[in-house]
């Protein structure tokens, strides 16, 4: 049974509205900065539409990303690194906590108000329950993981070191970018959804380009942008 088209209903076309998500999500650009580059290209559509639109698609595109890329991630079970970032929301701070494996791709994203064991807990199951167990989980000397992961069994697999976690670190500089351009959140489920978003779109479009050759590099800037063209596509 195939699925029904998203963009049944819409007057613009596909190709228009995944670039429009993709400029917002992806790059650090305001919603009207992505109408101003639309116009310039032709299309003329309101940043209130860009808005609506990022809502709607970048939940289907980010799930569409998650189901092809899990089934080919069984490398992401051999270490993962643990950190959280301070959001602040309506003044208030609230904490981003995050799970990226050794490559680099962002595998979870979790918003609590807490940083204490139980907030931990809930981020690791949920974490665990998605990608499965990883061999190792590097962490900052927060007292909370410990905790979460004695509960979990695993605590023996916890390592901890003063330069171990710089991977999990500077995983934070693309959203904290993004964030900045989106002049910060006003609630946490607007902050939990587009964490979601911005992490699955991010890992789709890394390529490391210190690690690849140029002509490397252009081919899978290509492919993942020939993959993204054909997201919800039935």
């Amino acid at each position: 049974m195939t699925q029904p088209n998203p963009f049944k209903w819409f007057k613009t076309s596909a190709e228009i509205i995944r670039l429009a998500v993709m400029m917002y999500v992806r790059f650090p650009l305001s919603l009207r900065n992505v109408e101003d580059l639309l116009h310039e290209r032709g299309p003329e559509i309101s940043h209130e539409t860009v808005r609506f639109w990022w809502h709607r698609f970048g939940p289907l595109f980010a799930a569409e990303i998650r189901k092809r890329r899990i089934e080919g991630m069984q490398s992401s079970h051999w270490r993962w690194h643990l950190d959280e970032m301070f959001v602040k929301i309506n003044g208030e701070r609230h904490y981003l906590w995050r799970a990226v494996d050794h490559e680099g791709e962002v595998l979870e994203s979790f918003v609590t108000k807490t940083r204490d064991k139980k907030a931990a807990l809930k981020f690791l199951r949920k974490a665990m329950k998605k990608h499965g167990r990883a061999e190792s989980y590097v962490t900052d000397k927060l007292r909370s993981y410990g905790a979460a992961m004695k509960d979990l069994g695993i605590e023996d697999r916890q390592e901890t070191g003063r330069w171990l976690n710089n991977l999990g670190e500077n995983s934070h500089l693309p959203f904290r970018r993004r964030e900045r351009a989106m002049l910060r959140f006003r609630r946490m489920r607007s902050l939990q959804k587009f964490a979601s978003i911005h992490a699955s779109i991010t890992n789709h479009f890394n390529s490391d380009r210190s690690l690849s050759s140029r002509s490397l590099f252009k081919q899978n800037r290509a492919a993942a942008l020939a993959e993204w063209r054909g997201l919800c596509v039935s």
